[in-house]
């Protein structure tokens, strides 16, 4: 039976206790239920919270605990997140009281009835968001307001703007602040660590920031912690740039564009991830990061995150408009979105096709070469020393020379070598070839599912290995990939959904889909 107990409390205040929970970018802090603050005060779980002491204090999300030994009447518990921020040591005496409701919430109503919201309307939600005064449950209901009711340019342009003010801005003096990023949609799609490293080894600026997977079994920054540290902050981030001209870093940490990553948190369980959400995702986080002139990359494909060329064509003038109203330069390119890039999904899976490409192996996945040259070409030629149509053959010397891998490597020892070993997962799962043709048709969508059932990203040895692309032939029985897992569960759960649909179709060559491409 648990053991209820009524514990004295000096003046309502309550002694801090450390909880070691992991509430992933959300501030909670736990009481206990027989506690006279809890009882007096009329707080109830999920109420929005203030925590103050001497002159700090932190918005949070209240739980309720009836277990002494979580935490006991006269204790304030607090996550890990909320613990960071509050910055007190245990033991302290703290006071906990009711939090004014957000008033931006009454924009976020307007929004769900289908209003259009202004520029201030979005000052007000982004800027209650980044101080903490939302729960992930009036953020889940932002989101999907304005995903669903399909924001028009100018509210695209508004939440982009807010968003870029939220947080940290990043100005390194310079006329050319170059930057590549990829919509996402396609797995393995990781160019963004080969451009950086060839554009850098030409002397442009490049410090890329990214985001961690949403929607997808890696992004690039869990793909490069497989390598060096990607939480850098502001000064060591500046420091690396003006030193080496690049970085691959999280966002997160260096507080660009803050509200993002709050918003991401929530968006990732939801496996939401709207087109003007995130233009202005993209493009605020472009932005803060100092940068000038952006390629952005459109994958079109039947089974990519944009699946027909009317769409693309539209993202594309809404990335023009937003990228022109806040004076950066674009460049939005139209790519091959048929089926995954590399071989690899999931992050040491990536990190190994990326380095192949670097060090110029035989084994290296060759349309992960070819679309990372094109990409890093038309980057190139921002620098006005560099003739149009040049860019492509000026970057494969780089990477042909070794230059790339060279600068690879710098960024790796500057931003701190990976001390942590990740290993590929060693519970495996072969899917063959049900019969004899070609490959006709690989499903972006289901195989990244796949690799995500099996624990990409968050183990990082977790994925699938592909041995078959677009176009292969082959015979009955052949292999066409391999899943990779580190615990059984996952293991078990991506096996079932494998054999439900392989994500492949086999069939004859004159049935393989048309590519949309513009390079």
């Amino acid at each position: 039976m648990v053991k209820k107990s009524k514990v004295a409390i000096n003046n309502g205040a309550l002694k801090l206790r450390r909880l070691g929970i992991d509430t992933y970018r959300e501030n909670v802090v736990y009481l206990h239920r027989e506690c006279e603050v809890y009882r007096t005060e009329g707080f109830q779980a999920l109420s929005k919270v203030k925590i103050c002491a001497d002159s700090r204090h932190i918005l949070a999300v209240l739980n309720v605990v009836d277990d002494d030994s979580i935490v006991a009447p006269g204790e304030l518990g607090l996550s890990e997140e909320a613990y960071v921020k509050l910055g007190l040591s245990e033991g302290r005496l703290v006071n906990i009281e009711h939090a004014e409701p957000p008033e931006s919430m009454n924009a976020v109503r307007r929004k769900i009835a289908g209003e259009r919201l202004t520029q201030e309307d979005f000052r007000h939600i982004i800027g209650d968001i980044t101080d903490k005064r939302y729960s992930k449950t009036e953020i889940s209901a932002f989101l999907v307001a304005s995903g669903q009711t399909d924001m028009d340019r100018d509210e695209v342009l508004f939440l982009t703007r807010a968003m870029l003010e939220s947080g940290e801005q990043l100005d390194w003096n310079e006329s050319l602040v170059a930057d590549k990023h990829c919509i996402g949609g396609v797995p393995g799609n990781r160019t963004s660590m080969l451009v950086v490293p060839i554009v850098a080894a030409h002397g442009m600026l490049i410090p890329k920031t990214s985001s961690r997977a949403i929607t997808s079994p890696a992004g690039t920054a869990d793909t490069m912690e497989v390598l060096a540290n990607v939480e850098l902050d502001i000064k060591k981030l500046h420091d690396i740039v003006r030193k080496h001209r690049a970085c691959l870093a999280w966002g997160g940490t260096a507080e660009l564009s803050p509200a993002d990553d709050i918003m991401i948190a929530v968006e990732r369980p939801l496996g939401i991830d709207s087109l003007g959400q995130m233009v202005a995702s993209i493009l605020s986080k472009k932005l803060s990061a100092g940068s000038t002139h952006l390629v952005i990359d459109i994958p079109v494909g039947a089974t990519a995150k944009v699946r027909f060329m009317r769409q693309a064509q539209r993202l594309r003038k809404l990335f023009e408009f937003v990228g022109d109203q806040l004076g950066i330069h674009l460049e939005v390119i139209i790519t091959d979105g048929r089926q995954p890039v590399g071989s690899g999904i999931g992050p040491v899976l990536e990190a190994r096709d990326v380095m192949q490409v670097l060090q110029n192996s035989p084994e290296a996945p060759s349309d992960l070469r070819q679309k990372s040259l094109r990409l890093a070409g038309r980057v190139l030629e921002f620098d006005p020393d560099v003739r149009g149509g040049k860019g492509f053959e000026i970057a494969r010397d780089i990477l042909d020379s070794g230059r790339a891998l060279e600068m690879m490597n710098t960024i790796i020892e500057a931003q701190g070598v990976q001390c942590e070993s990740f290993e590929l997962g060693q519970l495996t799962h072969e899917v063959l070839s049900p019969a004899d043709g070609v490959v006709i048709n690989i499903d972006n969508l289901h195989i990244a599912q796949i690799a995500r059932f099996a624990g990409a990203p968050m183990d990082k040895g977790a994925g699938v290995d592909l041995f078959k692309k677009l176009g292969d032939k082959v015979n009955k029985g052949e292999l066409l990939y391999r899943i990779h897992a580190v615990f059984p569960s996952d293991f078990s759960f991506s096996l079932a959904l494998c054999e439900r649909d392989s994500g492949y179709l086999i069939g004859n060559e004159d049935q393989i889909p048309r590519a949309f491409v513009e390079f």
